[in-house]
């Protein structure tokens, strides 16, 4: 862990920002990082995953990044947000790993076109029954629908809408331009609302089931009622 003392000693009023961190870390205070770790993990985890949807190689490239952010602190300039940086680190070791694993071609309905000339296909997305019968189905259809979303849209709407990140700062973290981040976010929404008004007009029927067992319930409680009473 940390040093737990350090930690310990910070008012939550006045806890230290990430780049004081850095410096701290940077100084001498190693331990410190694990804080940067924990602050961050959430976020390198969704943009990592925005690119590959294998839960072990995402782990794996997580660490990765990490460890090649913590040999680059010094270099850290403090220019922008400690978690943008991070991010960049964390989506160069994503694309590198889809490289190295022979994925680097665009996959169907992703292939390279301007922009304003792309059209997207997006696969059915169809929730297990598992997914129905769990407590967090809404959930995992979002993350469907997101997992359904080619690449480029995908890390945008996780960036902007889940990580709530600026556009200028997505812009800075994918290299490109604040208007490529608009035109790729109000795309990535269209799609997200089409998919989920598809599996809505699919599943309308399926609402609120009477399972057997509720319907065993109920038939053995009114006969156990009738049973008592007078004829």
């Amino acid at each position: 862990m940390a040093t737990a003392a350090t930690v310990a000693s910070w008012s939550r009023s006045r806890l230290p920002s990430d780049s004081d961190i850095v410096r701290r870390v940077v100084a001498g205070e190693l331990a410190l990082f694990e804080v940067l770790m924990r602050r961050n993990n959430q976020r390198l985890y969704r943009v990592v995953r925005s690119v590959l949807q294998n839960e072990a190689e995402v782990e794996d490239v997580m660490q990765q990044a990490y460890v090649q952010a913590f040999g680059a602190l010094a270099a850290f300039e403090h220019t922008a947000r400690f978690s943008t940086w991070l991010i960049r680190i964390g989506l160069n070791a994503a694309l590198a790993s889809r490289r190295l694993a022979g994925r680097l071609s665009p996959p169907p309905g992703e292939t390279a076109m301007p922009e304003e000339l792309e059209t997207e296909t997006l696969p059915s997305v169809q929730p297990t029954p598992e997914d129905r019968a769990s407590t967090g189905e809404l959930r995992h259809l979002l993350e469907r629908v997101m997992d359904g979303l080619p690449e480029r849209y995908r890390t945008v709407l996780m960036l902007r809408e889940v990580e709530g990140l600026t556009t200028a700062e997505v812009a800075q973290a994918l290299a490109v331009s604040d208007d490529v981040i608009k035109t790729r976010l109000h795309r990535a929404k269209l799609m997200a609302r089409e998919a989920l008004g598809a599996m809505t007009d699919q599943h309308l029927t399926e609402m609120f089931q009477f399972h057997a067992s509720r319907c065993d319930r109920v038939v053995a409680a009114v006969l156990a009622t009738v049973a008592t009473q007078p004829e």
